[in-house]
């Protein structure tokens, strides 16, 4: 550490990074930061962001290098950084208590005052600006408030740390889980809600900013699947809703029309423009589901852009060593969504007058700039739409725009790149692992299963050690204790990955993931997982995770895993430890379904059970069957195509084959199974079909 620098230069997250040369005398969170508050009687001010993040960047811009504001910082406090997303532990914490003290959620930066011996919280919030400004305290004399109250701390703080802790014990509770009936009917709530709150105009659910929210669609997804009374209102309102958000989405400003991806939210209802910070697991959401509606509604534009946004994966989200990086800045140059947006000189000089016209039209390039003077492209006319408005055939439309957005494209390429955050995270890795083995396998791109295989061997490579994952790696240093996501998240891309191409390592591997959540995470009264592990640092309180946020819950999505892998294994346990999960779930649940989407998939699984296909081996007439699965069956159909080689076959079907220019075929339906099939037209009569709109 030099004059310069603080502590934060010896971390690998790249958000600590960032803050290493403020004048604040930040720690990370370690016991050296703890000691020294615990010794000195000195109250932690903990911030928590991320990389990413704009208005940690704002913050920091203002108050932490500030040399004012730092001496404030320095001389009352222990200043610790945490990046959120290598920490979701701590995060989840004193958001809830963000929660608890200002009756609303929170966000980043988050910023807490903590009692140096039980880390219990004194003071929660987001934002503060340096100075006051719009109803809120300025940073400084916000802390210098505080830490002259700290030194009355003897006559509040035994009661405040009392009703603190009263009310975390109140939000951490958990009951013995009595044997119920799972409820077949909270989908069906689930879809009502939604249908409360969609915006029937611009698509999407609830008022601006609005947000992907990928479990949401892919309820409407499932149930439309499911569901075969086709007059039910609520049937074709699921399909439609879908498909018009998936559209809106990809055709506004909250796709990137050049690049591929998804940017984090809109901040208006149209989804015009976005907040423009791209973050994995966003993308990882939405892929699959673009790759499902497009075969369901007949849409070959939501294919086009599931390849755009895997090729986007590949080429500035995964390193060399094939792991998937976490995120890119909304900002670059200082200026939010710089990289990304055009004046109309820019597009004049680049573009011959005839692409300029059509690129014009195709995104609505009249009237005043949509974003700080500048534009940001959004498609706003169809390519016949525009073939009538310049009076040329469609497919000299379409080389027009492929030409015009090439030319951006390598312009944009030569601007100063928002940062992209470069650590990999197992969890996210685990949502695009799965992400691209399923658009790999359905879109017959082996270049992207190629790619998930590559990530998952990197995990298991580098982010495996001593029989246990750990959640986070960079520079060839992985670290940090692995959270419930990750176990779940990463066994659910192994088993996605199965389908696209089979491997007895990767099932072993999600069935070793599995073992670890049953053995470290479980709660012994509800049959849930903690977020946390039974020997992780222990804190305020151990969170138990129902509900969806930006990612799918961990306990919806293990309990998906558990059904899976009691199929593939023949384990009932798995699935009995699964029910378990769903009777504790669909117990939140009934307030408000719609917020626990990947649970009531794992409901309807259990009470339900999507049919399973076995092609076991090697001819290449056995690889013909796996198309006509993909071609003509049904995106709920699950297909595992099992060498002669695999010393591991699912359980459900017998180990019969021995001669390897045959090949053999089971349909099952949870531990049922067909007799076995060995003609492809006695398979296609045998597949579930497709349903389509």
């Amino acid at each position: 550490m030099t004059e310069n620098t603080n502590r934060l230069i010896n971390e690998t997250s790249p958000y600590l990074l960032q803050h290493a040369h403020n004048p604040v005398d930040w720690y990370a969170w370690n016991e050296e930061a703890l000691e020294r508050a615990r010794s000195e009687d000195l109250p932690i001010l903990l911030s928590i962001g991320y990389s990413a993040c704009h208005w940690c960047h704002v913050m920091e811009r203002e108050s932490f290098e500030s040399e004012e504001i730092a001496k404030i910082m320095n001389s009352n406090y222990v200043c610790i950084k945490v990046d959120r997303e290598e920490r979701p532990d701590l995060d989840k914490v004193y958001q809830s208590a963000h929660q608890l003290f200002n009756k609303r959620g929170g966000g980043w930066p988050l910023t807490a005052i903590l009692t140096p011996d039980e880390l219990i919280p004194l003071h929660v919030g987001t934002y503060y600006p340096p100075q006051p400004r719009h109803g809120m305290p300025g940073f400084g004399e916000l802390l210098t408030r505080i830490a002259e109250v700290y030194k009355e701390k003897d006559r509040f703080l035994p009661e405040h740390t009392v009703a603190v802790k009263d009310a975390f014990t109140r939000l951490s509770a958990t009951s013995p889980n009595a044997e119920s009936s799972l409820d077949g009917e909270l989908m069906q709530r689930a879809v009502d809600h939604l249908i409360s709150d969609y915006d029937p105009v611009f698509g999407g659910f609830g008022e601006a900013p609005k947000f992907p929210h990928p479990t949401q669609i892919e309820i409407l997804l499932g149930y439309w699947q499911r569901t075969n009374h086709s007059d039910s209102y609520a049937e074709n309102r699921s399909i439609g809703m879908a498909v018009h958000t998936l559209e809106a989405m990809a055709n506004g400003g909250m796709y990137d029309q050049l690049g591929g991806g998804f940017y984090r939210y809109s901040v208006d209802a149209r989804w015009e423009i976005p907040h423009f910070e791209k973050m994995l697991y966003d993308t990882a959401q939405l892929m699959p589901l673009y790759v499902d509606a497009g075969f369901l509604a007949g849409r070959k534009d939501f294919h086009e852009v599931v390849i755009q946004s895997g090729e986007w994966v590949m080429r500035e989200m995964q390193s060399s060593d094939g792991g998937y990086y976490s995120a890119i800045d909304a900002d670059s140059e200082g200026e939010e969504g710089k990289f990304y947006v055009w004046t109309l000189d820019e597009l004049n000089s680049l573009l011959s007058r005839e692409e300029l016209d059509a690129l014009t039209v195709r995104y609505g390039l009249r009237g005043a700039p949509n974003f700080e003077g500048k534009w940001h492209l959004q498609i706003v006319n169809s390519i016949a739409d525009v073939a009538h408005r310049v009076s040329r055939e469609e497919n000299e439309v379409i080389q027009l725009l492929e030409q015009a957005k090439q030319k951006l494209f390598n312009t944009r390429s030569e601007r100063v790149p928002p940062f992209c955050d470069d650590k990999v995270l197992s969890s996210w890795n685990g949502l695009m692992i799965k992400a691209m083995a399923r658009a790999g396998r359905f879109l017959k791109r082996s270049d992207f299963v190629d790619s998930a295989e590559r990530a998952l061997n990197f995990i298991q490579n580098n982010m495996w050690q001593n029989d246990r994952l750990l959640a986070t790696a960079r520079d060839g240093r992985a670290h940090l204790n692995a959270y419930l996501d990750d176990y779940a998240f990463v066994a659910d891309g192994a088993i996605e990955l199965l389908q696209a191409r089979w491997s007895d390592t990767y099932l072993d591997f999600a069935e070793q993931l599995v073992k670890l959540l049953l053995t470290h995470f479980k709660d012994p009264d509800t049959g849930a997982f903690f977020f946390t592990s039974d020997d992780h640092e222990k804190l305020l309180y151990r969170a138990l995770p129902t509900h969806d946020d930006a990612t799918p819950s961990g306990n919806g999505v293990a309990a998906q895993v558990l059904l899976k892998l009691s199929y593939l294994t023949g384990e009932q346990h798995y699935r009995e430890c699964a029910i378990r999960i769903n009777q504790t779930l669909q117990n939140s649940a009934h307030q408000i379904p719609a917020a626990f989407g990947s649970s009531l998939i794992a409901i309807e699984e259990s009470i339900a059970p999507s049919p399973t296909l076995v092609i076991h081996g090697n001819s290449e007439e056995a690889k013909s069957w796996v198309e006509a699965s993909i071609e003509t069956g049904s995106q709920r159909l699950s297909t595992y195509s099992v060498p002669i080689s695999a010393k591991r076959v699912p359980a459900t079907i017998p180990a019969t084959l021995s001669d390897s220019s045959d090949q053999v075929a089971y349909l099952c339906e949870g531990f049922t199974c067909s007799p076995p099939c060995r003609e492809r037209k006695e398979l296609l009569n045998l597949l579930p079909v497709r349903k389509t709109r």
